[in-house]
């Protein structure tokens, strides 16, 4: 006798240029309360995961990395916070969510669903105005302050802030990263794992790459784009219909986790692969972008470019746009020589859909470098709520 299927409550968001589905932690059944197998097995039903044909048609994914997202909320269990974020990255091919890192896109969704979800504390609420919510980003450890514009004590949606990399203007929403280096557990605590502004990274078989390894945002490897053979002018499609290029990528990013202490060995680099973040830079150069908009060398500061889940993104991860804002604000970094190797509080990047400003606050003391905060700017929206459908017995 076949299982009918159940109802749990969801929200389908927008949020910078991901989106996923958002669950209260309480909405969710029981036994996928708690971290582990059930969980896993529902949220891998939900997106439609794994999915051989790579089109996630039976579930909500959108078969690519940006879209193949779920987020957990729930009141915080942390003083000075309102809401405890989760976040699941699920892989499209494979039985596998990863939870090792955060996704800044979402974040930017995670306000406004606390806001409507009854998850932030009423007096906190303006009518009109910004709404302040304080999250705490619990894959990472970490406190990333939101404000939420609100308008007759609603979350305020609708406006005329255009993101590259999304079709239709919204309103703003601002992200403060804060102390946003030094993830919690990873590689040991510090900004620069190995010490360095600048490693050699020998990569058996392929060569020996200049690289700046830094755990800010999320850990992430930056390499010269010039020394993998490309321009940094790249699109989506450049990278990810070259098979060999990809797995030079995934190569390259396996060895630079090891030397960052995130994992002991190669091998291990399958079962992490939301993090560490791969990415390579170059000086600036005018291109045309996915949309077909032309971005001039002298609108931006650098080129950049990443890969999330193993694929070239297709604008930039909100995550990866802390750890560029970081490196570029200390001297010496492969990030900060693309963009003309000055000191500096901001820094536009050029990615395959346009451009993006992030800003940091970077500081020496007694040789060592420490940020204070990242900030950007992102937009989010609800598309969708209601229930979300799956087999009673998946998990």
């Amino acid at each position: 006798m076949s299982v009918g299927q159940i109802k749990i409550p969801a929200t389908y968001m927008r949020g910078g240029t991901s989106k996923g589905v958002f669950f209260k932690l309480t909405d969710l059944p029981a036994t996928a309360q708690q971290p582990g197998k059930a969980r896993d097995n529902l949220l891998l039903r939900v997106i439609g995961s794994p999915d051989p044909y790579g089109k996630h048609t039976d579930g909500m994914g959108g078969a690519t990395s940006s879209t193949s997202k779920t987020v957990i909320l729930s009141k915080s269990s942390k003083p000075e916070h309102d809401v405890d974020y989760l976040f699941g990255q699920v892989a499209i091919d494979k039985a596998f969510i990863d939870w090792s890192g955060n996704c800044g896109n979402l974040t930017a969704a995670v306000g406004a669903f606390a806001i409507s979800n009854g998850l932030v504390n009423a007096a906190r609420i303006p009518q009109n105005g910004l709404c302040t919510v304080r999250i705490w980003q619990a894959n990472i450890g970490k406190t990333i302050i939101a404000h939420v514009p609100m308008t007759g004590g609603e979350v305020q949606e609708t406006g005329d802030f255009e993101l590259d990399g999304v079709t239709f203007p919204a309103a703003e929403v601002q992200i403060e990263f804060l102390d946003p280096a030094a993830d919690e557990g990873e590689g040991g605590g510090a900004m620069f794992p190995t010490g360095n502004l600048v490693d050699d990274v020998d990569v058996p078989g392929i060569g020996t790459f200049k690289a700046t390894l830094i755990n800010a945002g999320i850990p992430t490897i930056f390499v010269n784009a010039a020394d993998i053979g490309y321009t940094g002018t790249e699109l989506q499609d450049a990278i990810n219909s070259d098979a060999a290029a990809l797995t030079r990528f995934e190569t390259i990013r396996a060895y630079g986790a090891v030397k960052m202490g995130l994992i002991n060995d190669i091998s291990e680099a399958a079962a992490r692969a939301h993090t560490p973040k791969i990415a390579f830079v170059a000086p600036p150069q005018s291109y045309v972008a996915s949309s077909g908009k032309t971005v001039n060398a002298s609108e931006i500061d650098l080129l950049v470019r990443a890969l999330s889940m193993g694929k070239l993104h297709h604008a930039m991860m909100g995550t990866a746009a802390v750890a560029i804002g970081t490196a570029a604000a200390i001297p010496g970094t492969l990030v900060n020589l693309a963009a003309g190797g000055e000191a500096r509080e901001a820094v536009r990047f050029g990615h395959p859909s346009g451009t993006l400003r992030v800003g940091a606050a970077a500081v020496e003391v007694a040789g060592q470098w420490t940020v204070t905060k990242a900030i950007m700017s992102r937009s989010a929206r609800v598309l969708m709520e209601g229930l979300v459908r799956v087999p009673g017995d998946c998990f």
